[in-house]
């Protein structure tokens, strides 16, 4: 049964004309962000990003890659770190919405400080914060980002 609805959801993707297929990339990749981060699985959100990605978000949150580190993987290493620093990380998409090929989604994180992050040793107090992120997706790949983080919100959190 299983098999049968894969190949009709198949069939359907390649009828569907090519704005439309850029539609269900665009408007799935937030649910998969969200669901990657959530099973804790940093090998299948490293895969939600394309090679050639490009991160247009600079602040204390997202820093310019080091030398050498490729801007995906400068953000996996990012998310990585978060999973790290709050091992219970919870993640919902409080809205979003897709157009063409670009998808936008208002994050929120939740969990408590149980590793180091942002430099703090775990407190163990519990953290809550969002982020409004918008991305643009080719072949159901992320491949650029714009964004804004809590970066202060989390910081007053952690130190508490």
């Amino acid at each position: 049964m299983q098999r049968r609805q894969f190949l009709s959801v198949l069939a359907l993707a390649a009828a569907m004309p090519t704005g439309a297929r850029a539609d269900a990339d665009a408007s799935g990749i937030v649910d998969r962000f969200a669901a990657a981060l959530n099973a804790h699985d940093i090998a299948a959100f490293a895969d939600l990003f394309a090679e050639e990605y490009v991160n247009h978000q600079r602040s204390a949150a997202a820093p310019p890659p080091a030398a050498g580190k490729s801007p995906k993987q400068a953000t996996v290493d990012f998310f990585q770190a978060r999973l790290t620093g709050i091992p219970d990380l919870r993640v919902s998409v409080e809205t979003s919405l897709s157009a063409g090929d670009k998808a936008a989604a208002s994050f929120l994180y939740e969990g408590a400080h149980g590793g180091p992050y942002f430099g703090v040793a775990p407190t163990g107090r519990p953290l809550r914060f969002t982020s409004c992120d918008i991305f643009r997706v080719r072949d159901g790949r992320i491949v650029e980002h714009w964004g804004m983080g809590d970066i202060a919100g989390v910081l007053a959190q952690l130190k508490g």
